[in-house]
């Protein structure tokens, strides 16, 4: 069977996002952006450009656009009928805003930048109905190679919202490593080396998330153990850091944050319960 299927906002991770799904069998595509040289890219990758959200005649509208107004604004020209797939990163509310009006939406914000999406392989954190997730999964078997329906309306916004709550603090952490090493003397660019390095092989803080809770751990849990050690290790390891930060003058606040909340956060008891 053939999808229909129309792409709103062609930037830099809609653009490959949509030249994958142009280069899908089984899905033709239309395509509308307000900037003509993605369009014309597309149209030579076998797309059929259209001059309005309006005109486009689809199963599935896939919108990739800067901010809530504007994927608003795109629905608005939407037919009802349609699933409104929404990939733009909105606040948690704006889905259910979009399907109280009427909407078939599907909130699938992405992960995994544009090189993800030039090849296909990014990760696709969907909300909605069955009915709708069905209507559009070949549509989304072909952008990611993680396709998570996370539940009902507005669940895949909060997921991809919790990713990158955890990028964000990740990156920021970052920093005061680099600045510690800098202060070290030691090469940054080595540094970030070693951490790509070793993040491909442990799984970097996704190493943690394998439990179904994040409750207070029984301590007969399989995972009391593994997370004793873990925190063990980490005290000692963020103690010495600390302590270089000091004799170095470096700021560390995360760091001081992080080695009084990382047992309790894995589930251990405090330091003092």
């Amino acid at each position: 069977m053939t999808t229909r299927v129309g792409f709103v906002g062609l930037g830099n991770i809609g653009k490959p996002m949509a030249l994958r799904l142009a280069r899908t069998e089984g899905i033709e595509l239309q395509v509308y952006d307000v900037a003509p040289d993605p369009v014309a890219e597309l149209v030579a990758a076998g797309a059929v450009a259209v001059d309005s959200v309006a005109a486009l005649d689809v199963d599935v509208v896939c919108v990739m656009v800067r901010d809530d107004d504007q994927v608003r604004s795109v629905a608005a020209d939407v037919p009802l009928d349609t699933v409104l797939v929404v990939h733009s990163t909105v606040a948690p509310g704006t889905p259910a805003e979009l399907a109280a009006a009427g909407h078939r939406v599907l909130d699938a914000p992405v992960s995994g930048g544009a090189m993800g999406a030039a090849d296909g392989t990014l990760a696709v954190m969907v909300g909605g109905t069955d009915e709708a997730f069905a209507a559009a999964e070949p549509v989304l078997n072909a952008l990611g190679s993680l396709v998570v329906h996370a539940g009902p309306i507005g669940a895949g916004t909060k997921f991809k919202l919790a990713r990158n709550m955890l990028h964000f603090i990740a990156f920021t952490a970052t920093t005061e490593a680099a600045r510690l090493a800098e202060a070290a003397g030691l090469d940054l660019k080595a540094l970030g080396q070693v951490v790509r390095h070793t993040d491909a092989i442990t799984g970097g803080p996704g190493a943690i998330m394998h439990r179904e809770t994040a409750a207070p751990l029984d301590p007969d849990d399989f995972w009391h153990g593994v997370f004793a050690n873990v925190t063990s290790l980490g005290v000692k390891d963020l103690g010495f850091a600390i302590d270089l930060a000091h004799e170095l003058g470096v700021d560390v606040p995360l760091a001081e944050l992080a080695i009084d909340r990382l047992g309790p956060g894995l589930g251990l008891p405090s330091a003092g319960g």
